[in-house]
């Protein structure tokens, strides 16, 4: 699997402005050229071409960075309410840095503010297509709207640092104590954390811009383990247990942790084994408080119930290739995602094991490895998933081709969608437009919310297709 971030670089902010042409051509001497739908790995870029954002597919986009690029990240459960529609938002992270320097890395404890939007209608109601005067709206009159209805500007980032030494593979923080964070990282250890004092702080403060990015806090971690015979990536706390927490390495072994107190921890040294080379994500059930899932380069997946021993209690061979990333659906719980080195992800389901075959659903659309897949937690049919081919997309399992909805659609937007015949019915978002993506989380918090990081920094996106469809209160 291919996890470590290509030629590490301090992040830096590019002015992605239009190009302009070197001639003396006015504007009504360039000819229209109808919009088109790129297809990544399909379709090239001509001398003088480049692609251009369509800003009006999202309720929400905007970029920022922390310095040196993140592997992993973490979105931080807050105290602000559950199910929040209206802009302008706040997020509160943790993400581990891939410096050059094992000494240079650190923990970043961060909150994101104003991150405005407004809700886009995907077809123009009718008052819209009869006004005249909506003909020359511009891209200005757009942002002014954005500012009365969903706030105005770039997002305010205010960070705090916790020295970490070496390279963060992966960092969690725990569903039920968020200030409570597990770290792995690549001189083999696993620690976990209080940042309470640090999320405090964040909240409570209100000055604008990056705080604490100069400097770097020594804050000794709760627990330092340093049981694993190698470093790993596979990490994942309890939804239903608070602290329970399992870690697995790249040497096939997979260590339990149970919860003595609040900020102390018992480690298993005995460790579960079951696959025959590394172990590469961990995701425990969402209402069984014994059962959890592993994935491997072996191409396996193993079902484990803590109580049975050290041997997995099932396993079934999940893919020709590297199994990278899992994800157990926490709205369905028989579902399972995994996405594997291929650039393949399946879903299984877990009431066909006896069957001999749990697979309901094979997709071959990215082309490249699948770093990070993930369900949403307001739709259970919806995940996302991410590769290195540069894309993150989002997927509706429940959906099917229907040609005449198709036809109405165009025919209501007035728009010929140049869209590829072959894309699968499922598919309905694709982001592009970072380099390199390792992982994306949804917010728990936020219908519609997706965060990704890559080389090149942090993106947050809320598709105006995918929000539209999010069950609203009382449905």
């Amino acid at each position: 699997m291919a996890r470590t971030l290509k030629n590490p670089k301090k992040a830096k902010r590019k002015n992605k402005g239009s190009k302009k042409g070197d001639g003396a051509s006015t504007s009504s001497s360039v000819p229209t050229i109808q919009p088109r739908v790129w297809q990544p790995g399909v379709d090239e870029l001509e001398e003088g071409e480049e692609l251009q954002c369509d800003s009006s597919a999202y309720n929400s986009l905007h970029a920022f960075h922390i310095g040196w690029p993140c592997l992993s990240f973490d979105i931080v459960r807050d105290t602000l309410g559950s199910d929040r529609k209206d802009f302008p938002h706040t997020v509160y992270f943790v993400a581990g840095t891939q410096a050059e320097k094992a000494s240079w890395n650190s923990i970043g404890v961060f909150k994101v503010s104003n991150v405005s939007g407004k809700r886009r209608e995907l077809v123009p109601t009718k008052s819209m297509e009869d006004d005249p005067d909506m003909d020359g709206e511009s891209s200005d009159s757009e942002d002014r709207e954005d500012e009365e209805e969903g706030g105005s500007g770039a997002p305010v980032l205010q960070l705090r640092k916790v020295a970490h030494h070496g390279c963060v593979n992966r960092i969690r923080a725990m569903t039920q104590n968020p200030h409570i964070c597990a770290s792995w990282a690549d001189s083999g250890h696993v620690q976990v954390w209080d940042f309470s004092s640090h999320l405090n702080a964040l909240a409570e403060s209100e000055t604008d811009g990056v705080q604490g990015a100069s400097s770097v806090f020594n804050q000794a971690p709760l627990v330092n383990f340093r049981g694993h015979k190698d470093e790993g990536y596979a990490i994942d706390w309890s939804p239903v247990v608070a602290g329970r927490l399992v870690t697995g390495d790249c040497k096939n072994c997979i260590h339990l942790w149970e919860p003595t107190s609040g900020s102390t921890w018992n480690v298993d040294a005995t460790p579960f084994v079951g696959h025959s080379a590394s172990v590469e994500d961990l995701q425990w059930s969402p209402t069984e408080p014994h059962a959890f899932v592993s994935c491997s380069v072996d191409g396996t997946i193993a079902i484990w119930d803590i109580r049975l021993g050290k041997s997995p209690a099932a396993s079934f061979k999940a893919h020709d290739a590297d199994v990278n990333v899992i994800s157990w659906n926490r709205q369905a719980s028989c579902m399972l995602a995994s996405g594997s080195d291929d650039g393949t992800f399946s879903i299984h389901d877990f009431r066909l094991l006896k069957d001999g075959n749990t697979v309901v659903a094979h997709f071959k659309y990215h082309k490249y490895p699948v770093t990070s897949i993930e369900w949403s937690p307001h739709e259970a049919s919806t995940l996302a998933v991410s590769s290195t081919d540069n894309q993150l997309t989002i997927w509706d399992l429940s959906l099917e081709k229907d040609e005449e909805e198709e036809a109405e659609f165009k025919a209501q937007t007035r728009e010929q969608v140049n869209a590829p015949e072959d894309l699968p019915p499922q598919l309905l978002f694709v982001h592009q437009g970072q380099k390199d993506l390792k992982e994306l989380h949804w917010h728990a918090q936020i219908p519609g919310m997706i965060v990704s990081t890559a080389a090149d920094g942090f993106n947050i996106l809320m598709p105006s297709n995918i929000q539209s469809t999010l069950p609203s209160n009382g449905s």
